[in-house]
C-alpha cells in the first residue's frame, strides 16, 4: 500500500458544513424520506431568463476561449458603474478582478496576508471558510465575537482593542451569514476612524448580501471610506442577488497596490473565469432589475413568516434579521446543543438546518435556517420541528 506523505497544511483546512448536511439530506431523500432543505444557502429561484439567454448567446457566438485573467474589460466597467450607482463611489475598473465565485477572494486575501506569526481577525459566528483559510495560511485566527444582544453586529471598539502588531487583516461581513445581522453605519464609522491609528492593517469586507436588506435598512460599503481606500478589499458578486450560485462568478475590488499580486494568483489558480458566465454576468448588471426586486420581496415575506413561526416554537426564540436570507434562532432553552438540534431536526423531523457551531464556537446554542424555500415548505418544516420538540 502506498505510503504517501501529505503536506501538514492540509490538516489545517476546514470545510463548509452546509455541504455535509446537504449530502446527508440528499441521501435520506434517496432512501425515500421527505426532506425539506432549510440548510443550503442559495436562492431557490431560477436565474432570470435574460441572463440565461445571454450565456447561451455567448456560447453560440463563439465565446469559447480564454479571457483576461482579471476579467473581460466590459464586465469590469459594468461592475464599476454598478458600484457607483449603488454606493456613490468611483472605482477604477483596473481595481476590479473577476473571479469564479466569492471564495477565491477569501483564499487570495488569506494567502496574501497570512503566514506563521501573523494574526487575522474574523467574525464568529461567521462563514466557516474565513477561519479555514486563515488556518491554512499559517496565520492565527482571532475571532470577533458577534452577540445576539447587539443584533449580531460587532463592536468597533472591541475590534480595535484586539489589534496588535501581528494583525495583518480584518474580515468583516454585513449583512451576515449565518445570522442575517446588519452592522450599523455608526459602528463602521467608528471602525474606519479607529483604523487610522493602525495603518498596517488591511480589511476584507464581504458584501455578497449587500442587496438583500429589509425594513428600510441600507448598506454602507467600506468603499465609501476614502481613508481606507489603500487597504480595503471588497468582495461581491452575482451568486445571491441574481440566483447564479452555479455559474461560479464573483468579483472583488482591490487596492491598487495589490492588483498585480492578485492577478498573478488568478493566473496560477484558474487562468480566467468562464467566458460565457462573464457575458451572463454583464447581462445581469445591464438588464432589468425587476427579477431582483421580486426575489427581494418574496424573501422579505418569508423572513417575517419564519421568524414568527420560530418564535412560536417551545423554548426557541428568534430575533428578526434584517439582511441575507437566514434566521438564527436561539435553541439553548431546549436543552439541546446546536449539533444535537441539527441532527434531531434532520433525522427525526426531516428538516435540514445547520448547527450554529458550524460557523464558529460562538454559534453554540443557535441553529441556522435558510428561508430560501417556499412559504409552504417553511411552515411544514416548522410544524415537523414542533412535533419532535
Amino acid at each position: 500500500m502506498a505510503q504517501l506523505k501529505l503536506a501538514q497544511s492540509l490538516s489545517r483546512l476546514g470545510t463548509e458544513s452546509a455541504f455535509v448536511v446537504l449530502a446527508r439530506a440528499q441521501a435520506l431523500a434517496a432512501s425515500g424520506r421527505d426532506i425539506i432543505n432549510l440548510g443550503i444557502g442559495q436562492p431557490d429561484f431560477p436565474t432570470p431568463p435574460h441572463i440565461v439567454a445571454a450565456g447561451i448567446k455567448a456560447l453560440e457566438a463563439g465565446h469559447h476561449g480564454y479571457t483576461p485573467a482579471n476579467g473581460l474589460p466590459q464586465l469590469r466597467e459594468a461592475v464599476s458603474s454598478d458600484l457607483n450607482a449603488r454606493h456613490g463611489v468611483n472605482v477604477d475598473p483596473q481595481r476590479i478582478v473577476i473571479v469564479p465565485g466569492g471564495k477565491p477572494t477569501m483564499f487570495f486575501a488569506a494567502l496574501m496576508f497570512g503566514e506563521e506569526g501573523a494574526e487575522i481577525m474574523y467574525p464568529d459566528p461567521g462563514f466557516p471558510i474565513y477561519e479555514s483559510m486563515i488556518r491554512y495560511s499559517g496565520a492565527s485566527p482571532v475571532p470577533i465575537r458577534l452577540n445576539e444582544a447587539s443584533g449580531f453586529s460587532f463592536s468597533a471598539d472591541d475590534v480595535l482593542s484586539k489589534i496588535t502588531d501581528l494583525t495583518r487583516l480584518i474580515i468583516l461581513n454585513t449583512p451576515s451569514n449565518p445570522t442575517g445581522g446588519v452592522v450599523p453605519k455608526s459602528e463602521l464609522d467608528r471602525l474606519a476612524e479607529g483604523l487610522l491609528a493602525h495603518p498596517h492593517v488591511a480589511v476584507l469586507s464581504d458584501e455578497i448580501y449587500s442587496q438583500m436588506l429589509y425594513e428600510g435598512h441600507a448598506h454602507t460599503s467600506l468603499l465609501s471610506y476614502r481613508e481606507l481606500k489603500d487597504r480595503v478589499i471588497v468582495l461581491d458578486g452575482w451568486s445571491k442577488t441574481y440566483a447564479m450560485t452555479g455559474w461560479r462568478i464573483g468579483y472583488a475590488v482591490w487596492p491598487e497596490a495589490l492588483v498585480e499580486h492578485v492577478t498573478r494568483l488568478c493566473i496560477n489558480d484558474h487562468s480566467c473565469v468562464n467566458a460565457a458566465a462573464q457575458h451572463a454576468a454583464l447581462a445581469a448588471l445591464e438588464g432589468p432589475r425587476e427579477p431582483v426586486l421580486e426575489m427581494g420581496r418574496e424573501f422579505d415575506q418569508r423572513r417575517r413568516l419564519i421568524v414568527d413561526a420560530l418564535n412560536d416554537l417551545p423554548n426557541i426564540t428568534c430575533q428578526r434579521s434584517f439582511g441575507a436570507f437566514y434566521a438564527f434562532p436561539n435553541i439553548s432553552q431546549t436543552g439541546l446543543s446546536a449539533k444535537e438540534a441539527q441532527d434531531l431536526f434532520l433525522e427525526r423531523a426531516g428538516v435540514a438546518t445547520i448547527a450554529g457551531t458550524s460557523f464558529g464556537a460562538n454559534g453554540e446554542g443557535f441553529v441556522r435556517f435558510s428561508y430560501a424555500n417556499s412559504a409552504d415548505n417553511i411552515l411544514k418544516a416548522i410544524e415537523r420541528i414542533r412535533a419532535v420538540l
